[in-house]
């Protein structure tokens, strides 16, 4: 994995539509790898899960079925949105994904 390609847990952060309404609410918080398999990304998500379940956060995990997978990724990224996650921490070594991120931040 180069770090010159990566773009290191890049997080987009949503604004919450009630303020009232998403402090009584579980947040919702969205995981993206670039793969399920690479050891580095599998401690990344049982970090992340142990963070949310001490926080009692809901956490949305996914990632793609290779390196590379932007589709997979920018799929992810909108079922998430879809779920109620306001928060979204995504690793991708694609600048591809930008315009989705754009696109979710302006909603």
């Amino acid at each position: 994995m180069k770090k010159s390609t990566t773009l290191a847990l890049t997080a987009i952060a949503f604004a919450a539509s009630a303020a009232t309404s998403a402090f009584a609410a579980q947040p919702v918080i969205g995981l993206i790898t670039k793969t399920e398999s690479n050891p580095f990304f599998v401690k990344m998500k049982e970090g992340a899960e142990a963070e949310a379940k001490k926080l009692g956060a809901k956490l949305l995990s996914a990632a793609g079925k290779q390196d590379g997978d932007t589709a997979g990724q920018i799929a992810a990224m909108e079922n998430m949105v879809a779920a109620g996650a306001k928060t979204i921490l995504i690793t991708s070594s694609c600048d591809a994904i930008v315009p989705t991120i754009k696109k979710i931040k302006a909603q």
